[in-house]
């Protein structure tokens, strides 16, 4: 890797290529037949509704990883901060440095932005992503626990 990663967002023309960093995401995690996204459900939430960005880093400006995020708020801090979604760099470009940069160039943003902090998720089992975001001084939300409602049930509290 250079000395300094370059960054670019995704636009319109990009989303066979987030789906694919999605897919490969999901496989590394095994959960790959889970991914139900799709081009258009992409297209349609990223570019048409804005509900999410994409930013991806580049080596000789082929995209080696990527980062999908958006804005989440905090009532305590009342600002917004940033949520990372996904963040996934290709295997053959791991070990670079490409994540940390990731990392860092998400942390500029959310300063840019006025944001008061940026967080995610991380499967209990990826010790060796636990380690690098411990290694960053990320701390874990130990007192915390993720709710989810989803699917049928989902639609079936909102009647």
């Amino acid at each position: 890797m250079n000395s300094e990663v370059n960054f670019r967002y995704a636009e319109r023309n990009d989303v066979a290529l987030i789906l694919s960093f999605i897919k490969e995401l999901a496989d590394y995690e095994k959960m790959l037949n889970e991914v139900v996204a799709d081009e258009k459900t992409l297209e349609e939430w990223i570019f048409d509704k804005q509900k999410a960005e994409v930013i991806f880093a580049l080596e000789d400006s082929k995209e080696v990883g990527f980062a999908l995020f958006f804005h989440n708020f905090s009532t305590f801090l009342g600002k917004a901060g940033i949520y990372l979604e996904d963040l996934y760099v290709r295997p053959e470009y791991r070990g670079k440095g490409y994540g940390k940069a990731i990392l860092k160039k998400l942390a500029s943003i959310a300063v840019e932005r006025g944001c008061g902090r940026l967080e995610w998720w991380c499967l209990d089992w990826n010790k060796p992503s636990i380690d690098f975001y411990l290694s960053l001084g990320a701390e874990p939300m130990s007192d915390w626990t993720v709710y989810r409602i989803a699917g049928d049930t989902l639609l079936n509290l909102a009647e």
